[in-house]
């Protein structure tokens, strides 16, 4: 569905990557693994075209984006659930789920996809009409995915989504991506938190200091010596 070809990115005269590929499948569930500063978060900024890119190509299902202006990433299929969530704080759950539902293609379809979300995560429909400031960690998190879901993906770029919470919240986080898996749904999810995303994907990529230093299934990774000393502590 997604790939990635040696693709250079980075901010004024920092780079941020170099040269990283990668693919994503349709219906897989691909982690990006690796330490603060790695460059996790450009690589999802750069496919969603947040940045430009300096060098390479990326293709969603076989056609080229590297042209493509950012306006209209999510009109191709891909949906980006930013860190730290980046809600409207002073609307509502369910305001801030109509605005996931702004391009064309989904207001059709609005209350459809909303129905799906809140049968997806029912504590939303509880909390429609609440300020989105208002709600817990876990709950915001619920609402961005929740939000990112509302225009029908084909594919789902979570950006850290335990980030910032407190450790029983982040369970139910990795819970939320298992449920949207079991939903069908193709996920790129960057993590810091490597135990707990190479759980619930199927593959997975370790980047280091902006450069892909090792892939494979996620069982390998969760297995692999060198990553548990290094980022898992064991």
């Amino acid at each position: 569905m997604l790939t990635i070809e040696n693709v250079s990115a980075g901010y004024g005269t920092f780079q941020a990557l170099f040269g990283v590929s990668l693919e994503v499948r349709a219906g897989e569930a691909v982690a990006v693994i690796g330490p603060n500063g790695a460059g996790k978060t450009s690589l999802l900024r750069v496919i969603s075209k947040v940045i430009s890119m300096t060098g390479g190509h990326i293709a969603m299902e076989g056609q080229s984006i590297d042209e493509v202006p950012s306006h209209q990433i999510i009109e191709l299929g891909i949906a980006h659930v930013p860190e730290h969530r980046r809600l409207f704080p002073r609307l509502t759950v369910e305001e801030n789920l109509r605005m996931g539902a702004f391009v064309a293609s989904a207001r059709s379809r609005y209350e459809e996809r909303l129905a799906f979300v809140y049968e997806l995560f029912p504590r939303m429909k509880e909390r429609r009409h609440q300020l989105a400031g208002t709600l817990s960690g876990g709950e915001q998190q619920m609402c961005a995915i929740g939000r990112g879901l509302m225009s029908g993906p084909k594919l789902l770029l979570l950006d850290e989504p335990s980030a910032g919470l407190a450790p029983v919240i982040v369970q139910q986080v990795f819970d939320l991506v298992r449920r949207i898996r079991q939903e069908g749904y193709t996920v790129l999810i960057v993590e810091q938190n490597i135990q707990q995303v190479l759980k619930v994907v199927d593959r997975a990529y370790l980047l280091e200091v902006g450069r892909i230093k090792m892939s494979g299934p996620a069982g390998d990774l969760l297995a692999n010596d060198e990553v548990r000393r290094a980022y898992i502590g064991l």
